[in-house]
């Protein structure tokens, strides 16, 4: 019986090594195997980027999170009037009781400007780093007198002498400077108003009080003028709420990569995008938001109206390396095809296992990429990750293939297909369309390569 088997084993060794289809379908199996520790890499990649997402939001936190601005608010208390008829069984008459309540209106100005200026600069913790600012927003505009009879509150109920203002905010933490609103020509501080609100959400915001408005010239005049100067701590994003009749945003800052976001984007004509920074403007009527200047009892919430600038980072070092991880098929794959070519068009024998240490070998290029990347650029880890993996497979191919020629074709396919991917995770807009140029050119190369080939020797 071994010398029954024995021909049979060498028949099936011979036609392994023999048989086109039997390589094809053993590089295939060793394509599908190593996408196993490419998953593990790709694990290790979202690991690391949620690691940096936790140390960025609590530099975020301590420092100061996203500015968002609503107001000023003028808050006009008046009072309300409600009858309770009580029967008396003695007198046999209705007793009327007459309770008062105050109950609050607010207004929002006929005109807002905003002057905001924002520096950023970068907060590092370890081997992670946050994009922070500090901004300066300059706020002026006007009131015009309340005119609530439309509302069906009498002139003479409303407590002129008890206005105030209030501002709204979302980084109560991150303001640096002693708050203070100049209302014609008086001074009001701010104070923190505790508004205790059980049902606290994302859109919750903090809110300043002022104190009680004196400067009767207000109710003479029919206008207030005021100015009012907020420095923050933030990181994120800057934004304002449009509660002017007219409201007008002119920002400035030295981030080179704004991303404009909200309901309103800035006036085209005036926008500067330049590498030292960027300038903006914004110009929004009454007409163009679907909201009223005045409101009776509380004061809605309007955070879906804001608008802004966010401080975008455009793609973040894991982001890179989860993008080029995402084509750790395509360079396994195409690299096996081009062994798999050489070693059909020269006859020259490839056993799997050397295929196998081409494969882990590819697959080290993306540990390298995200370990020097967390202590260097992505560009510069990049190029040393690749450089180290093409040498690695070259020599390891010279010492296969006992020949120059092949080898040095590897070596300068696999910079090739290296450089393609990386200009591919550099563009932005138009990484499709140069994705599929370059794997169609690949393809009309394999092709054209493979013509001559006897495929019917499988």
């Amino acid at each position: 019986m071994e010398n029954t088997n024995r021909p049979q084993q060498n028949k099936f060794g011979q036609w392994i090594k023999t048989s086109i289809t039997a390589r094809m379908l053993m590089v295939g199996f060793l394509v599908i195997i190593l996408l196993v520790p490419l998953s593990y890499i790709n694990s290790l990649i979202t690991e690391r980027s949620l690691r940096q997402q936790d140390v960025v939001s609590e530099i975020n936190d301590k420092w100061g999170n996203n500015v968002l601005v609503y107001g000023p608010i003028l808050k006009v208390p008046y009072k309300t009037h409600s009858e309770t008829k009580t029967y008396n069984e003695t007198t046999k008459t209705y007793l009327t009781e007459t309770k008062t309540q105050i109950n609050y209106a607010y207004i929002f100005p006929e005109n807002l400007s905003s002057a905001v200026e924002a520096s950023s600069k970068t907060l590092k913790r370890g081997n992670f780093e946050s994009a922070v600012f500090t901004t300066n927003m300059n706020f002026n505009g006007a009131f015009t007198k309340p005119v609530l009879e439309q509302k069906g509150i009498k002139e003479e109920d409303i407590e002129w002498d008890k206005l105030k203002i209030i501002i709204k905010t979302s980084n109560l933490k991150g303001i640096k400077n002693e708050m203070s609103i100049k209302v014609n020509n008086s001074t009001y501080p701010f104070e923190t108003n505790f508004n205790e609100n059980p049902n606290i959400h994302i859109s919750y915001l903090d809110e300043l009080e002022s104190g009680f408005l004196t400067d009767l010239d207000f109710i003479k005049s029919e206008k207030a003028s005021f100015n009012f100067i907020i420095t923050f701590n933030g990181s994120k994003d800057i934004q304002i709420i449009p509660i002017g009749k007219t409201t007008t945003l002119q920002m400035t800052s030295n981030w080179a990569d704004p991303s404009f976001i909200g309901n309103f984007l800035p006036n085209d004509e005036t926008k500067e995008i330049t590498k030292d920074g960027f300038k903006a403007d914004w110009k929004v009527i009454h007409i163009n938001r679907a909201f009223s200047q005045q409101y009776l009892d509380n004061i809605p919430n309007l955070n879906e109206f804001a608008f802004g600038t966010k401080f975008m980072v455009m793609v973040d070092e894991y982001q890179k390396s989860e993008r080029s991880a995402k084509y750790g098929f395509l360079v396994i794959g195409l690299t096996f095809l081009v062994f798999f070519l050489i070693q059909t068009m020269s006859k020259i024998n490839i056993h799997p296992f050397q295929y196998l240490m081409i494969g882990l070998a590819l697959t080290m290029f993306y540990t390298l990429l995200v370990s020097i990347s967390e202590h260097s650029n992505f560009l510069k880890a990049y190029w040393i990750a690749g450089i180290s993996v093409i040498v690695l497979i070259t020599l390891y191919a010279k010492s296969i293939l006992k020949t120059f020629k092949f080898p040095l074709f590897i070596g300068l396919s696999l910079t090739a297909l290296y450089t393609f991917i990386y200009v591919i995770i550099q563009l932005e807009n138009y990484a499709l369309l140069v994705g599929s140029i370059g794997l169609f050119i690949i393809l009309a190369i394999v092709m054209f390569v493979s013509r001559k080939i006897d495929w019917t020797n499988g």
